[in-house]
């Protein structure tokens, strides 16, 4: 096992170090039968690894007055480490070790299985969390992105941690990243060549025969709505399909759309949808980052007796997105929105390291925002609508609400579905 990417974004900060170790596999990679494995191991790389246990693990990091924390998203492992320069020497060789020699106890495994157990049976009481759920099925079927990165329940308790220390033989075959931002001690880099928790061999885990990971491909013909009842006075809708990779050259195009459609009070869906008729509580466009087909999805939340309208005003933004051009100003003010939430998004070193480790993560240059920031200022309302009409012409929906308000607005939909085919 080599050295991870390194990537260091020095600044003057006071004594303050911000450390994302990226890894290159995620939910997307959990194996046939084995959905929430990945999760299921990043949630126990923090309790126990190298020579610490997971009380002694927890009593340096705090001892330290430090955070140290492993999320699960569906491209990666990220492993987010904050402390002050000083301690940085004795906690930066926790991440090696949590990558090459994780102890993976049955005891904290099981421990971590009933949380996550816990925090899905939360979700399948958020509407939110039913409609999408019910979108994501739809849009890639089996796919690698269909379940959420938690998991299936009933795959995530028969898995074992004799399977975890398999998946985490193979967290680094497809290479690691390590972004530093802040105070970087200077004998920082040259304890990481000599630590033996970054050395060859420093992990010697069981290896065992791995299921095949599922493929990426997107859904099979299955139809475009899903339905998720719920016995409550609102109705969730989502409208979306799957669209780009992070990195494609057009996703410039996407991001502008969606900073006009759903960022801020100024947004279409915002004036449409709440100042204009009133009737969604809660409005949004999703288009999250991704190695693969990412989301592109409105949503909206409303009450039983306003849904019809609020889903024929989502059909009337997403046919426009498609068929007209933007107007100059309002594709003004997206631009403006994008630089606006880059600088935003940049303002901390933890968010400096992550979306560094983020953008080496997915194969794409360090200067890959500003790059997309030159490609937006040369777009113009009809190239946005030929991105648009190319890339997002077939929408799906996913419902989630009381069974009478559902049977309406399938009807509704179906009716839309029917005119889309007689044109």
């Amino acid at each position: 096992m080599a050295l991870p990417d390194l990537i260091l974004d020095p600044l003057a900060t006071p004594g303050v170090l911000a450390a994302k170790a990226l890894i290159r596999h995620g939910s997307a990679s959990d194996p046939e039968g084995l959905r929430g494995a990945h999760q299921l191991l990043g949630s126990v790389l923090s309790r126990g690894c190298g020579p610490y246990g997971p009380i002694q693990l927890a009593d340096l990091v705090e001892g330290c007055g430090a955070g140290l924390r492993c999320d699960t998203h569906e491209d990666g492992l990220l492993i987010s480490l904050k402390c002050r320069d000083v301690d940085a020497e004795r906690l930066l060789p926790v991440i090696g070790w949590m990558l090459r020699q994780p102890h993976l106890r049955p005891d904290q495994v099981e421990l971590e299985k009933e949380l996550s157990l816990q925090a899905l049976l939360r979700q399948k009481e958020d509407a939110f969390h039913l409609a999408y759920d019910g979108w994501r099925s739809l849009a890639y079927g089996s796919g690698s992105y269909a379940h959420d990165p938690l998991g299936v329940a009933e795959e995530l308790k028969e898995i074992s941690p004799d399977q975890l220390r398999c998946l985490a033989a193979q967290l680094e075959d497809h290479g690691s990243v390590l972004a530093l931002s802040g105070t970087i001690p200077t004998k920082l880099l040259k304890l990481m060549e000599s630590h033996e928790a970054f050395q060859e061999g420093g992990a010697q885990p069981i290896i065992l025969a791995a299921s095949t990971p599922r493929g990426t491909s997107l859904r099979t013909e299955q139809g475009t709505l899903s339905i998720k009842e719920q016995t409550t006075e609102q109705v969730v809708l989502m409208l979306g399909q799957p669209s780009l990779a992070h990195g494609h050259p057009d996703d410039p195009g996407l991001r502008l759309l969606q900073a006009h459609l759903g960022q801020g009070m100024s947004s279409l869906l915002f004036r449409r949808l709440r100042e204009d008729h009133g009737v969604a509580y809660d409005v949004g466009v999703h288009h999250p980052a991704r190695a693969g087909a990412a989301p592109f999805v409105m949503h909206a939340a409303t009450s039983t007796d306003r849904s019809k309208l609020s889903l024929q005003l989502l059909l009337e933004s997403w046919n426009e997105m498609c068929s007209k051009p933007l107007d100059p100003d309002d594709l003004q003010l997206a631009k403006v929105k994008v630089r606006g939430q880059l600088a935003h998004a940049s303002q901390t070193t933890g968010q400096r390291a992550e979306r560094r480790a983020q953008l080496r993560g997915l194969g794409l240059p360090d200067d890959h925002d500003q790059r997309c920031l030159e490609i937006m200022d040369a777009l113009d309302p009809v190239s946005i609508q030929r991105i648009a009409a190319e890339h997002l012409s077939r929408p799906l929906l996913s419902l989630c609400g009381p069974q009478a308000s559902l049977r309406v607005l399938e009807s509704q939909w179906e009716a839309r579905q029917g005119e889309a085919r007689q044109r």
